[in-house]
């Protein structure tokens, strides 16, 4: 410690003492309190204060530092910042230098996730008519999680239990902080874009609702939304909801859960397949008792019998059928005899000979071999023959025609 009363300080020097002591004393701490006074820079730097009833601090978030902020401070906001004490030695001032900046109070962040639901909900994230469904049988299983934390040993505890032969894949991704929702979402295009597995899980175990804030980061919505592998949300315990959730295809109350979905048991499937067995065998004997008692009644006698006497209706059916079929013929070759008849009748009454037979007769030109029908066509002296219908007769034209 200085003897403050033996000496006379400089103002740097007494600054400086002041700097030393607070910077040495105060690093990484956390400090509550609202925001007030929120005013970015040119520069990209994010200057506020914080205060409370009785007091106030000056705050700095340097531009580098808030690529992991979820929100955008705002004045009245109740928050957690996380930093170093630091003394500006210019202006005699001191401030914490910011490494993180949180909402404070579940209330605070239970409506923003709200918020956030209902934005993405009328943005279609959460559509039903979107699911995917899941493969019955996936051969690999790509895990989106911490690999060191308690998700991805119980997922791993559960497959290797129940198929051993199921590929799973770890894709790490840290499941807590600021930037872990980035990381998250760009794990999850890299699983689909690479098709690490016929279905990914995403998740971590349970957690307070700030350590589950990155399952809810608007970034891993999307990213789930826009996989085209099917995607299972495992976020936490049973009582654990997170947006992933919504977006996922199926959710999953846990980890372990997640993992007895996708691998159904070796010894389960056995069971199942042996079971269908013993049906199909039931069944087959079934029937082929069934059979058995049916063919036991009928010999060889009787199964003739039998046949006959089933077989009687059928030729009983085409006996009568051919009569039909007879009887149908003889009715139309009688009607066209008959018809026939009256049109040779009709035909004969109006051939030559029947017409000759009534006393006409027909006169031709001798010499030229045609019929006269007009007496203008004959002339004195010329040869004609005369046809009746029992024979002919030669004869000339004496006399003029009138």
């Amino acid at each position: 410690m200085f003897d403050l009363s033996s000496k006379v300080f400089s103002v740097s020097e007494i600054t400086g003492i002041i700097k030393d002591t607070l910077e040495e004393g105060f690093s990484g701490i956390s400090i509550s309190g609202e925001i007030s006074n929120c005013r970015p820079s040119s520069t990209g730097h994010l200057y506020f204060s914080l205060k409370d009833k009785n007091a106030m601090i000056s705050a700095v978030m340097f531009k580098g530092r808030q690529r992991g902020l979820t929100f955008e401070p705002k004045d009245g906001m109740l928050v957690k910042v996380s930093g170093n004490l630091s003394v500006y030695a210019l202006r005699g001032s001191y401030q914490i230098i910011c490494d993180s900046i949180e909402k404070a109070g579940e209330g605070e962040i239970l409506a923003m996730l709200e918020e956030r639901k209902k934005r993405l909900a009328a943005e279609g994230f959460f559509d039903i008519d979107k699911k995917k469904t899941l493969p019955m049988f996936p051969s690999k299983i790509a895990v989106v999680t911490s690999p060191t934390g308690a998700a991805v040993r119980d997922i791993l505890r559960v497959t290797s239990r129940r198929n051993s032969g199921l590929d799973i894949i770890i894709v790490p991704a840290p499941v807590q902080g600021n930037t872990a929702g980035a990381k998250i979402a760009e794990q999850i295009k890299r699983a689909d874009e690479f098709k690490l597995g016929d279905v990914i899980i995403v998740g971590r175990g349970g957690g307070s609702i700030e350590d589950l804030l990155p399952f809810s980061d608007e970034a891993v919505v999307k990213a789930i939304a826009d996989c085209n592998i099917p995607v299972i949300s495992a976020v936490g315990h049973e009582i654990d909801t997170s947006l992933s959730d919504l977006a996922a295809d199926v959710s999953a109350p846990t980890p372990s859960a997640a993992a007895e979905i996708v691998s159904t048991g070796r010894e389960e499937l056995k069971d199942r397949v042996s079971s269908l067995f013993e049906s199909m065998q039931f069944e087959m004997d079934r029937q082929l008792e069934r059979i058995h008692l049916t063919a036991s009644r009928y010999t060889g006698d009787s199964l003739e019998e039998s046949f006959f006497i089933m077989l009687q209706p059928v030729l009983s059916r085409f006996d009568d059928l051919k009569e039909s079929l007879l009887f149908n013929f003889r009715t139309m070759i009688k009607d066209h005899r008959l018809r026939l008849d009256a049109l040779s009748r009709e035909l004969e009454a109006v051939s030559p000979e029947a017409i000759l037979k009534r006393g006409y007769s027909m006169v031709y030109d001798k010499n030229k071999g045609t019929l006269i029908k007009e007496a203008s066509e004959t002339q004195k002296g010329a040869d004609i023959e005369i046809k009746f219908y029992d024979g002919t007769i030669d004869a000339q034209i004496t006399g003029d025609n009138n």
